[in-house]
């Protein structure tokens, strides 16, 4: 079975050369995301953008052989082309693991912090981020 740190390989890779909103390495993002959730949830925490945002695919975590309950979080913690955000943030609440890494995911993206000097979008963006959270957290 593959472990943590392989999943922590395969996410450096995905999302080499790829920045956050702050402009630094977005590998950040899931390593921090990973660090907020229990260790059922931590590999499908450090995963949960790869498919959506790389070239990795479901298929290839499993031929990798994670566990069918990791993929499927990371399935469902996966934005489908055409899918309301709504829908999304619904869908991923209907999967155990991906809620509790959504929930640690809408948090590590509301912190301001990381960006010098927040604008308007900024703001909107962690509405709703907020809006998803308090979503979540009502089901």
């Amino acid at each position: 079975m593959p472990t943590l740190e392989r999943a922590i390989e395969i996410a450096r890779k995905a999302h080499e050369g790829q920045v956050d909103k702050a402009g630094a390495p977005y590998i950040g993002h899931p390593l921090r995301v990973m660090d907020r959730v229990p260790e059922e949830a931590k590999i499908a925490a450090v995963l949960h953008d790869v498919v959506e945002d790389s070239s990795v695919t479901l298929s290839d975590l499993r031929a990798e052989g994670f566990p069918e309950s990791v993929v499927e979080a990371v399935e469902a913690l996966t934005k489908r082309p055409g899918e309301t955000y709504e829908l999304f943030i619904l869908r991923a609440a209907s999967n155990d693991i991906a809620r509790t890494v959504k929930l640690a995911d809408l948090f590590d993206n509301c912190d301001l912090s990381r960006i010098p000097n927040p604008g308007p979008e900024d703001y909107e963006r962690l509405k709703k981020y907020r809006e998803a959270m308090d979503l979540i957290r009502s089901l």
